[in-house]
């Protein structure tokens, strides 16, 4: 194989020792190895070995989060690539660590390997609070959740008159039920604003068997959405601080149709600000998983399976999306009801998905706001074939149709 790079080492990452191969001088076939530990000292220890072979190009591959901390000690010292285990795949029957390593060793210097997509550091600690915030959300979501199961074991129905249990009135009911309060008159009198309409209702529905164990459970739960409430707040205040450079883009993320603050924040971290990364917004969207895969041989071509792409920007596509299908007079909810008959509810809330992705590649490569095409896009697309199936339509009724042109 043609030589790219002269001086390259492959690394094989594991989660407490990561063996190093290198190869110089290139094209002598001589090789040395070494392993390390993968504490801070051993990771030292490894940049200075590589150095010392007057390394520039590393390659590793994305195993779990067991890269981060080597990547953390050499980014500042060697290029480094970061690349897919599937790419790299060792023969079959030679499978040891210092094989793998000699491996994607011989692949860089041979320049066959791709790197994967590393942001740079800000964006990467921004990532990290989002992502933790968003496991806190969820954690938040299942003891919500709990709470629901924990009443129904007593009997109260308070979810059944109360849109949110947890709201001021319900949290309020909630907390005087673990003290000790169970009268259903005085805890429906604590009832606020609109609630109030429905005191009789909520007499019959606060009639349970709330005892002791009840209390117990439904306190700690109570406990821990209070202490799970703070940890939020305290993750978008720090979110909020770490935006810097990238508020900006925050904000144009925003004006895209049923992206909130939060979504944008999270789409931001994941994807960044700058689209030089991806030179086509097709790109951006196999990138991120939400397009079709490519599946042909002998001539036929099969169904492909969208490729894995961030679970933490699929979240936020997700919600997105279905806010966006909700969103009256859009162009969106205009492109799902459209596909939704034909392809299924999965499949036309991808399409909007993949309609995101394409407008926020747009929008942070021009700079521009995202802009609406409307509800009526498809019809002032292509009217006459509107026109067409409407006349199609009318004639599988059996009635006689003739056109005439309104006045202007």
């Amino acid at each position: 194989m043609e030589t790219i790079f002269e001086r390259v080492a492959g690394l094989d990452v594991h989660k407490a020792q990561v063996t190093a191969c290198v190869r110089v001088p290139a094209g002598s076939g001589r090789r040395e190895v070494a392993e390390f530990a993968t504490t801070v000292r051993g990771l030292v220890a490894l940049r200075d070995w590589l150095e010392a072979h007057h390394v520039t190009n590393v390659a590793m591959e994305a195993t779990g989060v067991y890269w981060q901390p080597v990547w953390h000690v050499l980014e500042d010292a060697f290029e480094l690539m970061l690349v897919n285990a599937r790419h790299v795949k060792q023969v079959p029957g030679r499978k040891t660590d210092v094989s793998d390593a000699a491996w994607i060793c011989q692949l860089m210097e041979a320049g066959l390997l791709r790197g994967s997509f590393v942001p740079p550091k800000p964006q990467r600690a921004l990532r990290t609070l989002t992502r933790y915030r968003k496991t806190q959300i969820q954690e938040r979501q299942r003891e919500a959740s709990r709470l629901h199961k924990a009443l129904e074991d007593t009997g109260i129905k308070l979810d059944c008159v109360a849109s949110d249990i947890l709201g001021v009135s319900g949290r309020a009911m909630l907390d005087a039920l673990v003290s000790g309060t169970t009268d259903p008159a005085v805890l429906a009198d604590l009832a606020r604003g609109k609630l109030r309409a429905k005191l009789p209702a909520l007499r019959e529905a606060l009639e349970g068997r709330f005892e002791a164990h009840h209390s117990l459970v439904i306190g700690a739960i109570l406990a821990h959405l209070d202490f799970l409430d703070e940890q939020i707040d305290l993750l978008s205040d720090a979110i909020e601080d770490q935006l810097g450079p990238f508020a900006t883009g925050v904000r144009l993320a925003t004006t895209i149709t049923g992206v909130a603050a939060r979504t944008a924040e999270v789409m931001v971290a994941e994807i960044g600000t700058d689209m030089n990364r991806f030179p086509s917004a097709g790109h951006l969207a196999s990138w991120a998983g939400r397009c079709p895969g490519n599946d042909q041989s002998a001539g036929k071509r099969r169904s492909g399976h969208t490729r894995k792409g961030s679970r933490w920007l699929g979240i936020a596509l997700e919600e997105a999306a279905l806010a966006a299908t909700r969103t009256n007079a859009g162009y969106l909810q205009a492109q799902y009801q459209r596909l939704r008959p034909r392809i299924g509810h999965g499949r036309a809330l991808g399409a909007v998905k993949h309609s995101i992705l394409i407008a926020y590649w747009h929008m942070f490569t021009t700079g521009e706001v995202y802009t609406d095409l409307g509800d009526d896009y498809y019809q002032r697309r292509d009217p006459q074939r509107q026109i067409r199936r409407l006349v199609t339509q009318l004639e599988r009724l059996r009635q006689n149709v003739t056109l005439k042109a309104a006045a202007t």
